[in-house]
């Protein structure tokens, strides 16, 4: 690994200076983010009437189960990996999305949501055979089920496909995309990584909020951490530049693998 532009070598005195200098802004930030994290929280909801149907290991459950009894559910919209053939028929592969993977592989023991009155699970359109296939390769023990079959991706829009649902990608529908200078074209149709947020009252669920790219990159590849440290994600956006070699694992990076590919040697 080359490293260049480290940062100066100072004495302990003049850190202290220059870590209270950033402690300034990094108490704006967390203020910051709090007035945001209410904001989310007094966002109105959506009430969900549509039956979905999801597959687990138990068979075919609902929207509701998934709580497992609990008044909150947090959704993981976990992407599969498919061929397309020339007639534009998918056919789901063995192994789901490397960079949703990455976040998977953060996903700890859920007691400390569990505590809080929160679930938390994952959602993917592949069969159920494939999934639990590649969940016990993974070693992962979240609760993960199959929408294969239904409307629940569309709907959330954690699948894009202009044949099957009007188009809505970042919450910009297809005039908006354009205008963004992000084109709706065929080459996007297919699911897009995300995470909802659920609450139940009564046995009536309501959908309260979605998030998707950036807005999930935390859940990713260790980043709180990363962003700790001096050489930080080792991206090639960021600043200072030049400091360490981009590692290409950035989601849909060219050195991103599945978490049981790395050679950490």
């Amino acid at each position: 690994m080359s490293l260049d532009n480290l940062p100066e070598v100072v004495s302990r005195e003049e850190w202290l200076a220059a870590r209270k200098e950033l402690l300034v802004k990094e108490k704006e930030l967390t203020r910051a983010h709090d007035r945001v994290n209410a904001e989310r929280r007094r966002l109105p909801m959506v009430r969900i009437d549509k039956p979905y149907t999801f597959e687990g290991p138990n068979g075919s459950v609902s929207l509701l189960d998934l709580f497992e009894g609990r008044p909150q559910l947090v959704v993981h919209h976990f992407m599969w990996i498919n061929d397309v053939d020339a007639e534009g028929n998918e056919h789901p592969r063995d192994t789901g999305c490397p960079s949703c993977s990455s976040a998977a592989d953060r996903i700890g023991d859920p007691r400390q949501l569990h505590v809080r009155n929160t679930t938390l699970a994952a959602v993917t359109r592949a069969p159920y055979e494939k999934i639990a296939a590649f969940r016990e390769r993974m070693g992962w023990t979240f609760p993960w089920y199959s929408s294969y079959g239904s409307d629940f991706n569309y709907d959330f829009h954690a699948t894009v496909d202009d044949r099957v649902a009007p188009v809505q990608i970042y919450f910009r529908d297809e005039a908006e995309l354009a205008e963004a200078g992000m084109p709706w074209s065929p080459d996007l149709r297919g699911d897009w990584p995300g995470i909802s947020a659920f609450l139940q009252v009564d046995g009536v669920v309501y959908h309260t909020y979605s998030t998707f790219g950036r807005g999930i990159e935390e859940f990713h590849n260790g980043y709180p951490y990363l962003d700790l440290t001096v050489l930080g994600r080792q991206e090639a956006w960021e600043e200072p530049k030049g400091r360490a070699t981009p590692l290409g694992r950035e989601v849909g990076g060219p050195g991103l693998r599945l978490p049981d590919e790395y050679d950490e040697s």
